[in-house]
């Protein structure tokens, strides 16, 4: 049995910035499952992004607020970016003086510097050069649980520059250090090691300001010293039966989108674990029926297993079309009967591939009192924005329902290109995990639901409609 990992604080991790020390911070095994060398762009050496360079594979990148990046005309590398984790890369630069050739690690500790500088403006730097800005999107890890987000909130807790220096940590074979190998690291350099998950837990607790939209521009400033406000308000509970059980539904209203969203509450009382599903909103799947999604046949197998089984769903509005809205989205069909797929229709029409997030279904699960839950999703995303907000996914259940000639393509390319779990679709090519002997919806006694289930027989052989996959607690 290995040993467990150990981890240092968010206070060491300030710490070790302050002190011009580098920290490592690993993010979800649901997300990139990688450790980053983080390092405060001000106090760069050359010493330390040698280091970094030697443990990385040199691709050295500096995250900053937007508002920073407005500030020195750092535009986006490309006004559309085909990066299905939404990275905002912008023009490389070097220091416009100090610098020899760019590349060596004094050159680019003298330019992360330069960019940290509060002084510097657009005429201080070259443009192409040798290290790669990123924009940050505003709320840091509250919003947008990755690396670049990590560093502008690290830097600024620490009351320094929001301006950080990033790397991925890489084995000296080539391959991607994980957490176990960046935790011998850590103690082998005396380095301190964190979790993203972690920040974010912290930042709940002693910074919870939620990404409202205002920027974090400033050291130890900027939008954490607004007060901080509740994601969603709860408005009126009510009784409703549905044909798939008996639900208590729960209102609640998005205080920094607007949406509605609802949380449906099976009547006979949430297990201490209970089946979750987070469903985001599908009008055309859900209410019309299509068959060139699977959303409708999700929802009822998850309707039915949270009636079934003392469960929830949440049903998340502003989602149509993966966030993009419901007009959108029937362009994106339009360019998909044209021979695109469902990613590239959305970002042909300068939309990302999916930009939704998942803050607002953590709020309204920690009003239900709900801190763990058996997840039902096929979608690595959503289990790593519930777990940066706080919620505990202690198992993840594959809904396997709904699949036909008209949405294979469709689903294929989740499966590929957006790392959903599909077994027998998924690019990872290992078989499915051991498989349920659930129907996707299960009847309530006496109720034909066979029309709301796809390609629904009456062979007594159970369907493998839910896969099981264990996740650490």
């Amino acid at each position: 049995m290995s040993a467990p990992v150990r981890l240092g604080t968010v206070e060491d991790a300030l710490d070790a910035l302050r002190a011009g020390r580098p920290v490592l911070v690993a993010d979800s095994p649901e997300r990139e499952n990688e450790a980053d060398v983080i390092l405060a762009a001000q106090s760069a050496t050359p010493e330390w992004v040698a280091w970094t360079i030697r443990h990385s594979s040199g691709y050295l990148c500096a995250p900053m607020p937007a508002a920073r990046a407005d500030a020195l005309e750092l535009p986006l590398m490309v006004p559309r970016s085909e990066d299905p984790r939404r990275t905002a890369y912008t023009v490389t630069v070097d220091a416009a003086r100090g610098v020899t050739t760019g590349i060596s690690a004094a050159d680019r500790a003298h330019t992360l510097r330069t960019l940290a500088d509060p002084s510097s403006g657009p005429e201080s730097l070259i443009r192409p050069g040798h290290v790669l800005p990123l924009r940050a999107v505003p709320g840091g890890v509250l919003h947008r649980a990755g690396h670049t987000e990590a560093a502008v909130d690290l830097c600024r807790l620490a009351g320094l520059e929001p301006v950080g220096a990033i790397a991925e940590l890489v084995n000296d074979d080539g391959t991607m250090v994980r957490l176990p190998e960046a935790a011998g690291l850590a103690e082998r350099d005396g380095l301190v090691l964190l979790t993203i998950e972690h920040l974010v837990a912290w930042r709940r607790a002693h910074d919870p300001v939620d990404a409202t939209g205002a920027d974090d521009t400033g050291p130890g400033g900027g939008a954490a010293d607004a007060p901080a406000q509740p994601r969603v308000h709860a408005t009126h509970t009510a009784y409703l039966p549905t044909r798939h059980g008996d639900f208590r539904i729960h209102g609640y209203r998005d205080m920094r989108t607007g949406a509605e969203h609802v949380a449906l509450v099976s009547t006979a009382g949430l297990a201490a674990e209970p089946v979750v599903r987070v469903h985001s909103e599908c009008l055309t799947g859900d209410a019309f029926g299509s068959a060139r999604c699977d959303c409708g046949p999700q929802l009822d197998a998850a309707l039915a297993l949270a009636a079934r089984d003392g469960g929830a769903v949440v049903y998340l509005r502003g989602h149509e079309g993966r966030g993009i809205g419901l007009l959108a989205k029937v362009a994106a069909y339009a360019l998909q009967d044209a021979g695109r797929d469902t990613v590239e229709a959305n970002l042909d029409l300068g939309w990302p591939a999916d930009r939704r997030e998942y803050g607002a279904a953590a709020a309204i699960l920690a009003d239900l009192g709900v801190t763990r839950v058996r997840l039902l999703t096929n979608n690595p995303a959503k289990v790593t924005g519930l777990q940066a907000h706080g919620v505990a996914v202690t198992e993840v259940r594959s809904l396997e329902v709904g699949r036909t000639p008209h949405n294979e393509a469709y689903l294929r390319t989740k499966a590929t290109a957006m790392g959903h779990v599909l077994p027998g679709l998924d690019a990872r090519g290992a078989p499915p995990v051991r498989t349920d002997p659930v129907h996707a919806a299960p009847p309530r006694p006496g109720t034909d639901t066979t029309d709301h289930v796809l390609d629904a027989t009456p062979d007594p052989t159970p369907d493998p409609t839910l896969t099981n996959q264990e996740t650490p607690a």
